[in-house]
């Protein structure tokens, strides 16, 4: 554990002991390469070790939707869209980078979430982006600050100005989203981002060959984010501000000229795979695409953005803006070509291989032997205790204020209620994004006469001259966790559907999206708030017949107090996000008097 500890690894005794019992069968100790490369793929951020306990992932097979084209398998969920096209639609996390450097952290979380839809199939055009952010109150006394952590307003701005200048820069618009505010993300702010892509529908499948070379796209190497994918795995303390080096430095340019530069080779069918190098770098790009058939990579033909960098540092590396494709030699010239066009850059790395490892050299030496079957199916399964108990409130003392009063005043009560942040207008947030770019809105964000008004969902055109159109609305309640975890999940999927219907939308072709903000799993009680809210999760979306096609979850979400032992955990907080294909979005008044008919028959039945 100390070792754990020291190393940033964020692995548990039971996983530290598997890997020791794995390399002691060998009659060797791991190399510093493959004890993290290991630590990052069983890290709760890249494995998601929660979720494959047994508590849910049912929902969808049941619903069983035909318009379902890829679920819980890609870097993205895929549905169709057209005669010609498919959707997919990704919500990413990325809190804990946020807490500490919130305008790298925030902009480095819509760029990777953008490299989902780009690293789905063989490659989506982005063309959309949603944005939720929880904060802690903005008016709190600096004196009341936690150890170590950033004021509720300077996160707020800082988070807000990366997303607006990532997806501005990019030519995206961001045109749906929300803020939250509540004293206990204080330590722990949360940043949602999303992305919606369009792709062919006869590029949503991949494959990795032997003999296919290992090719990186993009942006140059360095130190930054090493470990963010364990540090992520992990509670934040008072001496987390000093761990700035986990953080990504993004390059929203750069980034447009890959998306450029793959598009075109993807259309010329240049490569049989994609992914890109998030959480983990290389060591999990290259580890996931062949983890069935084996992979040989040579690090110091990596482009690095400065001397000095260790092997396992060049390897484990977070630097943004890279993409991993397997490309089949005789492609490799047309390739470059195209990346020499468009000034990206472009390495051969390696080779994928039948060995069924992943070796990994550097000039000349082995730095890394990792068999794939102990990589990604080594990791043991976890046990853990899940225990709810209903919380106790104490009964809302009656008010006589008024009572009696011919006409009483509510005035100080509705200006206490308008001052909240919560409720107050968002629109000097709002108004910093590009909704217009790409020229397909059709329902913005703000609307109304004076165009000042929240929508409550954003439509959009993939195809300009379509008249079909794309819903994407959002539900998130997690004050309500504090009654009951599963009622806060089900007001939230609720509230999604709601907001698809009210804009013309039809539950019929309507995907969800979960993304699960928690605290400590380990941690019986916490458990068992997750428990609940992932058995409504199962419950509503079978009521509605509305599957799940993609989702995310950010654990251990609390904060740590080194001196005192205190512990500040967020509130269990699940974002659900809809997305919703309409035919023809010219009607969406007609249609949504009888959408919303038929959204309340269903509601009645399930509450029956």
């Amino acid at each position: 554990m100390r070792i754990s500890r020291e190393g940033t690894l964020s692995l548990n005794l039971n996983e530290m002991q598997a890997i020791q019992t794995h390399f002691g069968t060998l009659g060797r100790n791991p190399t510093d390469v493959e004890i993290e490369t290991i630590a990052q793929t069983w890290s709760e951020h890249c494995v998601h070790k929660t979720f494959k306990s047994t508590i849910l992932q049912r929902a969808t097979e049941e619903i069983a939707k035909p318009w379902c084209v890829s679920v819980f398998s890609d870097n993205a969920g895929i549905i169709e869209f057209d005669e010609k096209f498919n959707l997919v639609f990704k919500v990413e996390t990325h809190n804990h980078p946020s807490a500490i450097e919130p305008y790298g952290g925030a902009g480095t979380g819509i760029g990777g979430v953008i490299r989902d839809s780009l690293g789905t199939g063989l490659g989506a055009k982005p063309i959309l982006n949603t944005d939720v952010f929880c904060f802690g109150m903005p008016d709190t006394p600096y004196a009341q600050l936690p150890k170590g952590t950033l004021h509720p307003k300077r996160v707020l701005k800082g988070v807000v100005a990366g997303v607006r200048d990532y997806g501005n820069r990019m030519g995206i618009p961001t045109a749906n989203g929300a803020i939250l505010f509540d004293s206990r993300y204080t330590a722990n702010p949360l940043v949602f981002c999303g992305n919606v892509g369009l792709i062919p529908r006869n590029r949503c499948e991949k494959s990795v060959e032997p003999g296919d070379l290992v090719v990186a796209i993009g942006g140059q190497t360095g130190r930054d984010g090493i470990h963010g994918a364990t540090f992520s795995s992990a509670e934040l303390d008072d001496t987390s501000e000093s761990l700035g080096s986990v953080v990504q430095i993004g390059n929203p340019i750069m980034e447009k000229k890959i998306v450029d530069a793959l598009l075109q080779a993807r259309d010329r069918n240049l490569y049989r795979s994609i992914t890109d190098c998030g959480a983990g770098g290389f060591s999990s790009a290259v580890g996931e695409m062949g983890e069935d058939i084996g992979a040989e990579v040579h690090l110091e033909r990596v482009s690095l953005k400065y001397e000095g960098l260790a092997p396992w540092e060049i390897w484990l590396s977070e630097a943004q803006e890279r993409m991993v494709i397997a490309v089949p030699p005789k492609n490799l010239d047309e390739l470059m070509e195209i990346c020499e066009a468009e000034v990206v850059e472009a390495t051969v790395l390696g080779t994928f291989t039948d060995t069924h490892r992943l070796q990994v050299f550097y000039e000349g030496r082995v730095v890394a032997d990792l068999e794939m079957e102990f990589l990604h199916n080594g990791l043991p399964m976890p046990v853990k205790e899940a225990v709810w108990e209903p919380p106790k409130h104490p009964d809302m003392a009656s008010r006589d204020e008024g009572i009696g009063v011919e006409n009483p005043s509510y005035t100080n009560d509705l200006e206490r209620l308008l001052a909240s942040p919560n409720i107050a207008s968002k629109e000097s947030v709002i108004r910093q994004y590009d909704h217009g770019v790409q020229g397909g809105m059709v329902i913005n964000p703000l609307v109304g006469a004076e165009n000042d008004g929240p929508s409550d969902a954003c439509v959009t055109t993939p195809v300009l001259g379509s008249r079909k159109g794309v819903i994407v609305a959002n539900g998130i309640n997690p004050r309500y966790s504090d009654v009951d975890p599963y009622l806060s999940a089900a007001a939230a999927i609720d509230e999604a559907l709601r907001n698809i219907i009210a804009v013309g939308g039809t539950l019929e072709k309507t995907a969800l999206l979960d993304n699960f903000c928690w605290g400590n799993p380990d941690k019986p009680d916490r458990l068992g708030e997750l428990v609940r809210a992932a058995r409504a999760c199962y419950d509503i979306a079978t009521a509605y017949g509305t599957p799940f096609i993609s989702g995310k979850d950010s654990l251990y979400n609390e904060y740590r107090d080194t001196t005192t032992g205190e512990q500040r955990a967020i509130p269990s907080t699940l974002l659900i996000s809809a997305i919703c294909v309409m035919s023809r979005h010219s009607k969406r008044r007609h249609n949504g008097r009888e959408n919303s008919r038929q959204f309340h028959l269903c509601r009645r039945q399930h509450l029956r």
